[in-house]
């Protein structure tokens, strides 16, 4: 499973999910965005059936992140249920996003 591309118009019916819901808010100029994109694809096979791993491109929507005050990316927002539950800022590493993930689908 590849991750999942939100636009403006989707993204409020993804994150309405009950199951975790991982938006990567990013865009083609950003080069930290470019370097967390293979760890992201690597999330989301391994996360498939248990966590949706999404990307958002902060250029071609930018209603979303302005009502969500992202003010740098890469910002990973987490939700459950519609509400985010964590925030993760900048370019991180693999075991770091992993264990948010963690943290949030066997808590």
């Amino acid at each position: 499973m590849s991750t999942i591309q939100l636009t403006d118009a989707s993204f409020p019916a993804q994150i309405a999910s009950e199951q975790l819901t991982v938006v990567d808010f990013w865009a083609p100029w950003c080069g930290p965005c470019r370097m967390i994109e293979p760890i992201v694809s690597e999330l989301a096979e391994k996360y498939a059936g248990k966590a949706n791993i999404c990307k958002m491109n902060i250029d071609e929507n930018p209603q979303t992140p302005s009502s969500l005050q992202i003010l740098g990316i890469p910002t990973i927002l987490f939700f459950k249920a519609g509400n985010v539950v964590d925030k993760v800022v900048g370019a991180q590493q693999k075991a770091t996003l992993e264990a948010t993930i963690e943290k949030h689908l066997f808590p």
